[in-house]
């Protein structure tokens, strides 16, 4: 016998109403965070007049590669650009190791003065390191001008330390015990057992550093002179600079059109290839960000 269907079949359930409201919040915020981003890819494909234009492009009328074309012409990019992409994989990398190097032990080892040892790291976070005696560390060193100022300062983090040491904290003691006793060492427990079940937070701690040896450009243009060994963050600075000047010129000689283009596609274009590296990766890892980062904030 088939059941009947009544109005209960249309009934909606109790706090729909929440459902509903939280629902259209998230897609709200979700077009104020994402529609700013699409109009700079759009502004970046489109010619000067349409740009300066008012209200919303869902895509160019007329598709362009003139910013790009300017911004690759003459040459200065490639080379920063790449020691962006080495700068960043070699400090990640490295940030990563030791971090899993000075957190286990903080976690799993019975170290006299454990909990004192943990805050006197967590101090310094509060603090800024100043400017002169850094550098004169660094030129102590013979690292200004080299590559390696870039990379080695920035391998270690506290804050990510703290979160993978809360993480390892929190991991049942029985998996590790029983490892040791088949007769386990503990670079073996530690590269075996417990890294291969820190997938989400060691993904979370490689995009925060990922993100920022990228954007990091400070250190670049106080240690490095060379051109050849600076990054593009710096060039990109001093391009925007460059694109402004021009626009001023341009704007005084009455050429309104390549002023419209030198000040917002090409800007447009200098914002895209700034961020574009970090928007490829993020998808391969959002899906562990935010696990990570709840299961390394909180201590078992």
């Amino acid at each position: 016998m088939q059941p009947r269907l009544g109005r209960n079949r249309f009934k909606l359930r109790p706090g729909w109403w929440f459902d509903a409201v939280n629902s259209s919040f998230m897609v709200l915020f979700s077009f104020m965070v994402l529609y700013p981003f699409w109009q700079v890819v759009v502004l970046s494909f489109s010619d000067g007049r349409e740009a300066t234009t008012l209200g919303f492009h869902l895509w160019p009328d007329i598709w362009t590669i003139e910013a790009y074309r300017f911004l690759f012409s003459s040459g200065e990019i490639i080379r920063p650009y790449m020691n962006s992409v080495l700068r960043t994989v070699l400090g990640t990398l490295l940030e990563v190791l030791f971090t899993i190097l000075a957190a286990y032990p903080l976690a799993k080892k019975e170290l006299p003065f454990r909990g004192w040892l943990t805050t006197f790291f967590i101090i310094p976070m509060f603090f800024g390191g100043g400017l002169i005696p850094t550098y004169l560390i660094i030129r102590s060193l013979g690292l200004l001008d080299n590559f390696l100022v870039l990379v080695i300062p920035g391998a270690v983090s506290i804050f990510s330390i703290i979160i993978m040491r809360n993480y390892f904290m929190s991991l049942d003691v029985a998996m590790e015990e029983s490892a040791m006793i088949d007769g386990a060492g503990y670079l073996t427990l530690l590269f075996r057992i417990i890294l291969p079940v820190s997938a989400p937070v060691l993904a979370t701690i490689s995009l925060w550093a990922s993100v920022e040896h990228w954007n990091a450009w400070f250190d670049a243009m106080i240690y490095i002179r060379n051109r050849s060994l600076t990054v593009i963050q710096v060039i990109m600075r001093e391009m925007l600079t460059s694109v402004s000047e021009q626009s001023n010129d341009l704007m005084f000689n009455n050429n309104a059109r390549q002023a419209q283009l030198a000040m917002n596609n090409v800007r447009s274009g200098i914002a895209l290839l700034s961020i574009g590296p970090i928007i490829l990766v993020y998808p391969w890892v959002q899906k562990y960000f935010v696990k990570g980062a709840m299961l390394g904030s909180v201590k078992g």
